[in-house]
């Protein structure tokens, strides 16, 4: 299974992107803003490229979640649940994305993924996450 964030729009804040799996359409992300250079700790989004997701526990929250590997100098950077950039800390938060600079619905998109990634993971084999920046 392939999971693409296409990031659609950047401001000072935040990010805005669509996640697809396997090229299908499902959910909108929020993330920190994009900035070129390497990432700062709850500030910026990790830089776009190629990351290898894994299941595991999550110490902040207490279970096994969706975890981002390969990120250069950080680790710990979840796909969980939350509203706008002040719950991002560096993660990528999923939901839908009505009301500008949020996103909506945000714990049922991720119980959803949740279950979809964590078969796809432990039961399938690789899963990797692509990141492309289309905003200009």
């Amino acid at each position: 299974m392939k999971v693409t964030i296409n990031r659609v729009f950047n401001c000072p804040n935040y990010c805005i992107g669509h996640l697809l799996l396997n090229s299908i359409p499902f959910c909108d992300t929020l993330e920190d803003t994009v900035r070129l250079g390497p990432k700062i700790a709850s500030k910026t989004a990790i830089p776009a490229g190629t990351y290898l997701l894994d299941y595991n526990f999550s110490p902040h929250f207490g279970r096994k979640m969706p975890e981002v590997l390969g990120v250069p100098n950080f680790s710990g950077i979840r796909i969980h649940w939350g509203n706008d950039e002040y719950d991002t800390d560096g993660c990528i938060l999923v939901g839908q994305n009505k009301i500008k600079g949020e996103v909506i619905n945000s714990k049922h998109m991720f119980d959803q993924l949740d279950t979809i990634l964590k078969y796809n993971i432990t039961s399938c084999g690789p899963v990797y996450l692509e990141i492309v920046n289309k905003f200009s």
